[in-house]
């Protein structure tokens, strides 16, 4: 219990890095719409290329991440040498990466449909470098259980990165139609949607210097035996990331290629705009991640482990339906992140939070092939659930839009999260509570369809009460049923 606690603990610190970072970056939604029309598809060309930018990360961190818990706690192994090795490893790929990206840089930035703007391609290749690099400096925070210092370097990059955006999207422009000549020394406003890019490479390379203490760690040196069966164990979740990856990325990579043109641009933006209004979900599973990965691995030999791992399932999917419920419940409210052109595709938000939450689930069903180093079955699954998904985009798109965009995420992790947990049955069986999840799943799917039927039948202010009532009634039912109020800290001394 008290392994518990401090899981919780973690995901608390982790979750509130997260979610208001991811909060605070909502900020930039809300301006990016408004100052990018949705006619304009520029939001599109953010969309695309942050896809690709998510996507080249998996590539370029190769599993490392999960492959550095694995190491640093096996027994015989020193964790500043797996560490230093993983630095040295990661350090050589992303300049390399980088390398060939200039070399290559006109024929890339054409064939991806950026001829006339290859400065969107060097800057993207060089951020997605550094935050490579970048990843194994937070996975030792993790590491070491840093949970502060994790959470503060987050949320001073999101800061800088909304201030300087407020800076070159609001404050610059307004100055600059008083006196173009003394602002246009700073301020371009030919350059437009590409100050999105530059600005995301200035505070990512910036909070380089904010892991001195870390970087001396490169001192251990890089030791070639060791890496090798590094690199063993984390092909598979390379394959496994990729598969993983392109289920998030997959449609906005695909979609200008489906439907070439300006208009296909349109409806990725639109898409890309509705779809952060449903990333409350990701803030959850993120959270839950930072803290339960390196927790996993270190509880993986105590006996009451697989117990443990039942009931963190049966919390994160409680939470993650709560979490479905509020911003269904108060989607009225919420979509004003958004700029109006884009209300359109708000119909996909409650698919692609039930996706999310699938996608959730089967994070915490990964850890099977992971305890027991079977990493190649992630990739398996991953990799079917990642076909289903492109399938459906490639299939469907041309007629649906971007409607096919969210059921082939919503099918493709559905069909990931069934195999991993079917497979997982015979090589590490772990008794899920799964008539209490079953119930949990009933409950909020007939409450959901509550706030559908007062989106249909009242206007505004009572649709938003009689919401409120059915979000209240889920939580009674938490508190009754599982987390009752004489448990909880500071005001459970009220209730005993």
């Amino acid at each position: 219990m008290a392994d518990f606690k401090a899981l919780a603990k973690d995901t608390v610190i982790y979750g509130l890095s997260s979610i208001v970072g991811r909060f605070l970056n909502y900020l930039l939604v809300p301006l990016y719409t408004y100052k990018i029309s949705a006619e304009s598809g520029g939001y599109g060309v953010v969309t695309n290329l942050y896809a690709y930018t998510a996507l080249l990360l998996v590539l370029l961190t190769y599993g490392m991440e999960t492959t550095f818990f694995r190491f640093a706690n096996k027994e015989g192994e020193d964790p500043r040498r797996v560490f230093s090795t993983a630095m040295w490893s990661l350090l050589a790929t992303s300049a390399s990466f980088f390398a060939l990206v200039l070399i290559f840089l006109k024929p890339i930035s054409a064939a991806m449909g950026y001829g006339d703007h290859p400065s969107y391609i060097w800057t993207m290749a060089l951020t997605v470098a550094i935050d490579a690099f970048q990843c194994i400096l937070f996975s030792n925070l993790r590491y070491q259980k840093k949970a502060i210092k994790f959470a503060s370097l987050k949320i001073l990059f999101i800061i800088l990165n909304i201030g300087i955006n407020l800076l070159y999207f609001v404050v610059l422009p307004a100055l600059y139609k008083g006196n173009p000549g003394l602002i246009g020394k700073i301020y371009d406003p030919t350059i437009g949607v590409g100050y999105v890019f530059y600005i995301n490479l200035f505070c990512t390379a910036l909070v380089t210097f904010f892991f001195a203490k870390e970087l001396r760690y490169f001192k251990f040196g890089f030791d070639r035996a060791l890496m090798k069966r590094m690199l063993a164990y984390s092909w598979p979740i390379l394959i496994l990331g990729l598969a993983g990856i392109l289920n998030q990325t997959a449609d906005k990579i695909l979609y200008p290629i489906v439907c070439p043109g300006e208009e296909g641009k349109v409806q990725l933006g639109i898409y890309g705009a509705v779809v952060k209004i449903a990333m409350i979900m990701a803030m959850i599973t993120q959270a839950f991640r930072y803290a339960y990965e390196p927790f996993v691995f270190g509880s993986a030999k105590d006996k009451d482990s697989k117990e443990t791992y039942a009931k963190g399932m049966k919390y994160f999917i409680i939470f993650t339906l709560l979490a479905f419920l509020v911003v269904m419940g108060y989607l009225d409210i919420l979509r004003y992140i958004i700029q109006p052109g884009y209300w359109e595709g708000l119909r996909v938000v409650p698919i692609v939070m039930a996706a999310e939450i699938m996608m959730g689930v089967y994070f915490n069903l990964s850890f099977w092939y992971k305890l027991t180093d079977r990493t190649i079955w992630g990739a398996i699954f991953s990799g079917i659930g990642c076909a289903v998904l492109i399938a459906i985009n490639l299939i469907f798109i041309p007629k649906y839009g971007y409607m096919a965009c969210a059921w082939g995420g919503f099918a493709g992790y559905g069909v990931s999260m069934l195999l991993s947990y079917f497979v997982g049955k015979k090589y590490y069986p772990v008794n899920y509570p799964l008539k209490d999840i079953f119930v949990y799943v009933l409950l909020a799917g007939l409450l959901y369809a509550g706030i559908i039927l007062s989106g249909k039948y009242l206007s505004v202010i009572p649709r938003l009460a009689v919401n409120t009532l059915l979000i209240l009634g889920f939580v009674a039912y938490i508190l009754r049923k599982d987390l009752p109020l004489r448990s909880l800290p500071v005001i459970g001394k009220y209730f005993r």
